[in-house]
């Protein structure tokens, strides 16, 4: 199950405010654009100060949750892969609490499980691949127009469509689709996340184009 490895080009466009910020404000567009210099884990970092002080807010957890969960993929040490792991669901089940049956919060969700599907696909595929298919298919459910839904939803079944032999370019046609979405996806409020359509297209080049 190694194809389900997945990597992301975070390209995180915000917009931002030049007065009158408040220091929630402040300190997630830090975050964001320490994240945006490549510096994942000290983004992480100012997240989680963040979301410690501003425990009614669900964004600067989820970005922990996002951050901890995408390089946990890299990371083949089993106890720092763990560390990982447990600090992204720690701060996972705080968004939750906030904003239950949130989209975004599902798809790291899922993300997280692939995360050991995709480290050890014999020890974790029976037990954790019908949690990620039923967690892509309650998001859908939820907002079917969500492009890191339907994106995340199509990336895992194109690795199961691999896992069994089946070619994953008979998905093409959806990720065109899904690839769409991304143009006319509304952000509800600032700092929404805004990521997944060019790492979208290099899935489409590698997948449709060859």
């Amino acid at each position: 199950m190694q194809t389900l490895v997945f990597t992301f080009a975070l390209m995180i466009s915000v917009a931002f405010g030049v007065t009158a910020q408040t220091p929630y404000q402040k300190g997630m567009q830090k975050a964001l654009t320490t994240w945006g210099e490549d510096k994942p884990m000290e983004a992480s970092n100012i997240f989680e100060r963040i979301a410690n002080a501003e425990t009614d807010q669900w964004l600067p957890a989820y970005y922990i949750a996002l951050i901890n969960t995408i390089e946990s993929y890299e990371e083949m040490d089993l106890d720092k892969r763990t560390a990982m792991l447990n600090k992204a669901q720690e701060y996972l089940n705080l968004a939750k609490g906030v904003s239950p049956n949130n989209p975004e919060l599902l798809v790291v969700e899922a993300q997280w499980y692939t995360s050991w599907v995709a480290f050890d696909g014999e020890k974790y595929g029976m037990q954790y691949a019908p949690k990620v298919a039923a967690i892509y298919q309650k998001a859908a459910k939820i907002d079917p127009n969500n492009p890191r839904v339907a994106m995340g939803k199509l990336e895992w079944d194109m690795g199961a469509a691999r896992f069994f032999g089946q070619d994953p370019a008979e998905f093409c046609e959806d990720l065109q689709k899904a690839i769409l979405l991304y143009d006319h996806f509304q952000a509800s409020e600032e700092f929404y996340p805004q990521h997944g359509k060019d790492y979208g297209l290099k899935v489409i080049d590698s997948t449709c184009n060859n």
